[in-house]
């Protein structure tokens, strides 16, 4: 296993990050079987945990926190609040009121005293980035957290939120967590060389582009849409879509190339995020032990220019295959009265 610094923390990270969101109901409700998935990784090399509070509607912190008992100093443990939590209007977002609140009820399920990463899961536009930024800076004085950053924020708002941190004399955003993969080369455009430029780590979700890139699903191959991941997003799967029909043609090419450099096709995808400068982990997810030890198998792959141009070839950078964030869209293009001029009152003409 190789580590990194996390961007300007100090804290020394291992190459892949073992992520749970696949632990609780969604994904694997045995507790036993994902403890024994988490101390596999960590004796494997793995030093980085990241979960949130809404994975399983908090069963996989309660989960990770069984497993770290007794380990908790050998881990940079992660989490992250943003998405709604039960019922109540305020038990979501990024206002003060609710990060005091959330953050407590982590650190109960997690049973820890300190959080080392805590991440604001997606921006909120109903509440003002400097509220967002004291509230972490009083929670890093009062050491429940030991540091903090921003999952799949955008470019623009990353900037805004590093100039308010300066202008109030703030603690900023120490890491940004954006999808990366083969199929989604969005980032690459503008937020990871925004974050190389603020000198903040990097850890990628989804290196295996929700599925397609584990290859489990090929062309020509029919897809059970009523079970796993196509059971939670249908349409994401479906092979009769052009764009999943578009992804299905990437994969046997990429197929062809894994097998050309003696690896699966999930070792090439996961080797492709770690390839790229600005990146600091990249989040595997497993489900079970066996999706677990394919990854870490492929934990000394390195890819040569040879094949990273060839993947070029395949995917050019930048490109997004697909929509890549399906839990989320900017206000500005999901409500359709902000990007739209009034009419003129007709009583008044």
């Amino acid at each position: 296993m190789r580590y990194r610094i996390l961007g300007g923390t100090g804290i020394e990270v291992s190459s892949y990050c073992l992520g749970t969101m696949m632990f609780g109901a969604i994904g694997n409700p045995d507790h036993d079987d994902c403890v024994r998935i988490v101390h596999a990784a960590l004796d494997q090399g793995i030093n980085v945990v990241d979960t949130a509070d809404m994975y399983s509607a908090g069963e996989s912190e309660e989960i990770v926190g069984k497993a770290l008992r007794g380990r908790r100093d050998d881990v940079v443990l992660a989490t992250k609040v943003h998405f709604p939590m039960g019922e109540g209007r305020n038990r979501r977002g990024n206002s003060r009121r609710w990060i005091v609140t959330a953050v407590e009820e982590s650190l109960r399920r997690l049973g820890t005293d300190r959080i080392d990463l805590y991440q604001v899961h997606r921006p909120d536009h109903n509440t003002d980035v400097e509220e967002t930024l004291w509230v972490l800076n009083d929670l890093v004085t009062q050491g429940k957290i030991r540091a903090f950053g921003c999952s799949t924020f955008p470019p623009e708002e990353i900037v805004e939120a590093h100039h308010v941190a300066e202008r109030r004399g703030l603690g900023r955003f120490r890491t940004e967590q954006p999808p990366y993969s083969i199929l989604a080369r969005g980032v690459e455009t503008s937020v990871l060389p925004v974050c190389q430029r603020y000198g903040m780590g990097v850890l990628t979700w989804s290196p295996l582009a929700w599925g397609f890139l584990s290859g489990r699903y090929r062309k020509g191959q029919p897809v059970d849409l009523s079970s796993g991941r196509p059971q939670l997003a249908p349409a994401r799967f479906d092979p009769s879509l052009p764009v999943n029909a578009a992804k299905l043609e990437i994969v046997e090419q990429l197929v062809d190339l894994a097998t050309g450099l003696g690896c699966t096709l999930p070792q090439l995808a996961v080797a492709f995020a770690v390839a790229h400068p600005a990146v600091s982990s990249v989040i595997i997810g497993p489900r079970t032990m066996e999706q677990l030890d394919d990854l870490l198998a492929g934990a000394s792959l390195t890819l040569d220019d040879a094949t990273l141009d060839r993947i070029d070839e395949i995917v050019p950078p930048g490109t997004d295959v697909y929509q890549v964030d399906g839990a989320w869209r900017p206000p500005v293009l999901a409500d359709p009265n902000r990007r739209r001029r009034a009419l003129p009152d007709r009583a008044a003409a």
